[in-house]
């Protein structure tokens, strides 16, 4: 089935800024959420595609790439990079719970879906790994034909000792007693308004409903270490700096066995020593002699895959530009490439002996080979 436009699926229009598009999502994830359908996998599928929609529109960059491309935005797809989403329901979940905070979220939300977690989950999401940004540059050939590279972070890691329990081997984290292993405690207030009642994460276990009483002493109770390890990164053709991929799952890993958060690769480019970038086409200034410029002729010029051959027609002038179809870049995931543009530059020699004076002065004496107004040297 074809993905909807993520405006439409908010149903917001595309000029709405970011706090109707909040709104919006906020409207939707109470009408779909697991917690209010259970068992329902059409409701969960829509609570899941509005969260994407709001993952990518809340977010500038994300939300130009869309605006530009569409869902062929630059790494667009699970396992591609990009926006790449892939989720299953307790990520959707977790994008959720970071948008609007704890497991209950909006403040009430938890007494709309009939109090608190339901079946007693607890949710490990709260403690899920941070993400990390790495800069990637690459030269305008790489970018040309697509890579592949190689990029080292260092990264926390699941604790080999305890397995990421973040306890001492023999022992267990036990519930927490504070808010009995639901990870949220309610707090009443009264005011002139009458009773309100908060929902808050738990203070002592920080959400995640158990607290350890023994930790593992290699980890001091995170369940992680720190590590460096080396991620492949594909990059396809035709990429630009402010293009970025994501690997995900490929960041840190959470607290005491919660998911990893992803690596956000920023692609940088390399200035290159002939040709200019404009888009997905190729600039190159080309110095030409000046009897080529007048007489015509054929040069040789660089392409970014080699030399070609280009005909110069007769009587060019200095800054004459010329179309080579097809030599520029690649198509972001598309098909074809860009041209490149020659501009012509008439070459003026930095010295000039005796015999070269007197051929110029000859020229020079020709009124063909000088403006009307000007008299010869």
């Amino acid at each position: 089935m074809a993905k909807r436009d993520y405006y439409e699926v908010l149903r917001v229009a595309k000029t709405a800024d970011t706090e109707e598009i909040k709104k919006a999502y906020r409207k939707l994830a109470l009408e779909y959420h697991p917690d209010k359908n259970p068992g329902d996998s059409d409701a969960e599928e829509k609570f899941k595609e509005a969260t994407e929609a709001y993952e990518v529109l809340k977010d500038e960059q994300k939300r130009a790439q869309f605006d530009r491309f569409g869902h062929q935005a630059p790494g667009m797809g699970a396992g591609a990079g990009g926006f790449g989403f892939d989720f299953d329901i307790s990520d959707a979940m977790n994008i959720f719970s970071r948008a609007f905070g704890g497991g209950g979220g909006f403040g009430g939300f938890d007494d709309l879906f009939g109090g608190g977690m339901r079946g007693g989950r607890r949710r490990r999401s709260v403690n899920r790994g941070g993400n990390l940004e790495v800069k990637l540059p690459l030269t305008l050939e790489e970018i040309a034909d697509g890579v592949t590279k190689k990029v080292r972070i260092r990264r926390w890691e699941q604790c080999g000792t305890c397995e990421g329990s973040g306890a001492r081997t023999g022992s267990e984290a036990v519930t927490c007693q504070t808010c009995g292993g639901a990870g949220q405690v309610q707090q009443v207030t009264r005011s002139i308004f009458g009773q309100m009642m908060n929902v808050t994460t738990c203070p002592t276990c920080k959400g995640e409903g158990t607290v350890i009483t023994d930790p593992c002493p290699k980890c001091s109770g995170t369940g992680r270490d720190r590590s460096q390890v080396t991620l492949s990164v594909k990059v396809p053709a035709g990429v630009s700096s402010g293009n970025y991929l994501t690997l995900q799952n490929e960041g840190n890993k959470g607290l005491r066995g919660g998911p990893a958060g992803d690596v956000i690769v920023f692609i940088e480019e390399k200035a290159h020593p002939e040709f200019m970038r404009e888009g997905d086409e190729l600039i190159l200034v080309k110095p030409i002699s000046y009897a080529r410029a007048v007489l015509g002729g054929t040069v040789e010029v660089p392409t970014i895959h080699g030399t070609a051959r280009l005909k110069i027609p007769a009587k060019s002038r200095s800054g004459k530009v010329l179309r080579m179809r097809g030599e520029g870049l690649p198509h972001l995931n598309g098909f074809g490439r860009g041209d490149l543009l020659v501009e012509l530059s008439i070459f003026i020699p930095e010295k000039v002996g005796s015999a070269e004076r007197n051929l110029l002065a000859e020229l020079d004496s020709n009124e063909r080979f000088r403006p009307d107004d000007q008299e010869p040297a």
